[in-house]
């Protein structure tokens, strides 16, 4: 079964890749001012920020009033602050959190191109943009689509004082349940690299490092105190739905974990069934 999900991955995966060939000016999962003007008219568009930590430029976008609790987005893989947008235009939301939306590392306008494999260095990389908002008494929710679960599970696991919720979607945090990845290292040769866009890059280069990060992390998931939500869909394709089950397993000593399981959602939750999402925030609101 793992095998044929793999066949599915890799089709999908060559089919993005032929795309992103004839399209890579528009596979950068990025916007300009031109795009965002565009896409947020008549709303209010949220405000970019550039902070230095390390050696690296961190980007993020935030809207919304300062009093309120704070909903942190981290996304997938590739993907930018942008694959929240949506959120960020939802006047319902906004009424009750402030939302902050990061560019990982190698994506966006975070040292694009250039992605980090430890999920401890993506964590410390978001650690100060974090610590800003918890500074001023804020309530922080993380929320982590895809490969943005094991970024937000490691923030928890390394900065406890700073969150209070866990939103988990679509996560890929089972190492036993990633998939062969030997193609992944043909998309790794030099020669083939520099021949795919930057974003294809640097989400090929973390994915084929995340197994080892995942089997680093397991001994850590008992120290996650937070409540935590868990949104998975069982016709995911891309993440194993059964990672929905190892994160009740390893979630021991959560506050509370809740399993929001649906049987015909796909991967892409944030766009197909955002109001799971907003649902989630909400509730973790009220913890």
């Amino acid at each position: 079964m793992l095998r044929r999900f793999t066949a599915k991955i890799f089709i999908g995966y060559l089919c993005i890749l032929l795309l992103a060939q004839l399209f890579s000016g528009c596979m950068s999962f990025r916007m300009n001012d031109e795009d965002l003007n565009e896409y947020f008219a008549g709303h209010t568009i949220p405000k970019q920020h550039t902070i230095r930590v390390s050696d690296k430029n961190i980007n993020y976008a935030e809207i919304g009033n300062d009093s309120l609790p704070v909903a942190f987005f981290v996304h997938g893989s590739p993907g930018s602050w942008s694959a929240f947008a949506d959120f960020m235009k939802d006047s319902i939301l906004l009424q009750k959190v402030k939302m902050v939306s990061v560019d990982r590392i190698g994506f966006g306008y975070s040292d694009f191109g250039h992605a980090e494999k430890s999920l401890a260095k993506q964590a410390a990389y978001l650690k100060p943009i974090v610590a800003r908002y918890k500074a001023q008494g804020k309530k922080i929710i993380l929320i982590g689509h895809s490969l943005g679960g094991p970024v937000i599970a490691r923030m928890a696991i390394d900065y406890p004082e700073l969150i209070d919720n866990l939103v988990f979607v679509a996560g890929s945090i089972d190492p036993t349940l990633e998939p062969s990845r030997w193609y992944r290292y043909i998309l790794d040769f030099a020669g083939v690299r520099y021949m795919i866009p930057k974003s294809f890059r640097a989400s090929n280069y973390e994915i084929l490092c995340l197994k080892e990060e995942l089997e680093e992390m397991l001994p850590l998931w008992q120290n996650i105190k937070q409540p935590c939500i868990v949104i998975q869909g069982n016709k995911d394709v891309l993440v194993h739905p059964q990672n929905a089950a190892f994160a009740k397993r390893m979630l021991v000593n959560a506050e509370s974990v809740e399993m929001w399981l649906k049987d015909d959602m796909n991967h892409f939750v944030p766009w197909s069934n955002p109001e799971l999402i907003n649902q989630a925030i909400l509730k973790s609101i009220e913890r």
